[in-house]
């Protein structure tokens, strides 16, 4: 079954969606839509390029600066939005009401009610709606999570993550918004378990009411927290998460150049009133090589194929995402105080 789909949005982000959709066989992209007329024209005047490939733009691929000009495309059956968070609602709702599937960027919406309207919509039209969290289809992360379920870490204590660059600095959402989502997404799924409380603090800098540095703290029922450092005003670009137990750390260093996943094993002997370190070494974790927007695409285009619910990054699970990402702004407008985040919507 070829699935035609139309991209919306042409930007840092969805090019990528344009490339991999462009080139899986299961896909046929049959329009791009984009306000930006130059990037339309880049588009259509050069190839998409990947790392070692070139995809040759089809001239049949219709381009548009606007939705309703293909809303009513002759056979189009799924579309990814890859738009600004903001006008997330207003295209997903209209997407699923035309009978489309729904492929949509992190976060779903800025508002849990929203996120709760569109998940029954997509039920009640019987159209699968996916949300591109890409680092749950992360090899590092998916291998990370077979670390931790085979207690090699021992017993689990706490973990952190820091997340910082310079730019790309948003203009719709916060720091948090932007970026908190992939660090809490890991550590749920890492441990299987959502938070129930929340706290963060923050600073504004650049635009008035966007925080540009936000410090996290996630307490889940086990009584594990989570610490989360956030910012897009460092140049010192981080890209660094740890689980940390009784055995040993675990740790997803995206940038690092030997591998992404490692295990630092290591514990305390005591005698007495006194600690040394024991066992210590570091191990390697082998993972399977591949990129992971690839596997996002595929697996939505799978969803539609056999019209199934996502088990990984469906509506539903994107909807506790934006409820904790709620929990954590509460808290932030309201100087650190504690925040209890509601039950999940569903799962």
């Amino acid at each position: 079954m070829t699935i035609k789909i139309a991209v919306l949005g042409a930007g840092r982000w969805g090019i990528h969606l344009v490339r991999n959709f462009l080139e899986n066989p299961q896909a046929h992209l049959v329009a791009v839509v984009d306000p930006n007329p130059e990037r339309l024209e880049a588009l259509r005047s050069r190839s998409v390029r990947a790392a070692q490939s070139r995809y040759q733009f089809d001239e049949s691929i219709v381009l548009a600066t606007d939705w309703a000009q293909v809303r009513e495309l002759p056979g189009l059956d799924a579309v990814a939005i890859v738009t600004p968070a903001t006008t997330h609602y207003t295209l997903i709702a209209d997407a699923l009401q035309q009978g489309y599937h729904v492929l949509a960027e992190k976060p779903l919406t800025l508002y849990p009610a929203e996120c709760l309207e569109l998940c029954h919509l997509a039920e009640q039209h019987q159209r699968q709606l996916v949300v591109d969290h890409t680092y749950l289809f992360h090899p590092a992360v998916i291998g990370g999570q077979t670390v931790i379920q085979k207690g090699i870490l021992g017993d689990l204590r706490y973990g952190y993550a820091t997340r910082t660059h310079l730019g790309p600095v948003r203009p719709d959402v916060d720091a948090l918004w932007d970026l908190a989502i992939h660090d809490i997404a890991i550590f749920n799924t890492w441990l299987g378990e959502t938070p129930i409380k929340v706290q963060a603090t923050g600073n504004v800098w650049l635009q008035s009411g966007l925080a540009d540095l936000v410090w996290v703290t996630l307490t889940y029922p086990s009584g594990f927290q989570a610490y989360i450092h956030l910012c897009w005003l460092n140049p010192d670009k981080q890209r660094r998460l740890g689980v940390v137990g009784s055995q040993g750390t675990l740790i997803f260093d995206e940038l690092s150049t030997k591998s992404p996943l490692s295990i630092q094993h290591g514990s305390l002997d005591q005698s007495g009133n006194r600690f040394t370190p024991v066992n210590q070494s570091h191990e390697v974790v082998n993972i399977e090589p591949g990129e992971p927007l690839k596997q996002v695409c595929q697996h939505f285009l799978d969803c539609v194929s056999n019209n199934t619910t996502s088990k990984v990054s469906s509506g539903w699970v994107g909807a506790h995402l934006v409820q904790i990402l709620r929990a954590i702004t509460e808290s932030l407008e309201q100087g650190g105080v504690p925040v209890t985040v509601p039950d999940p919507l569903r799962f």
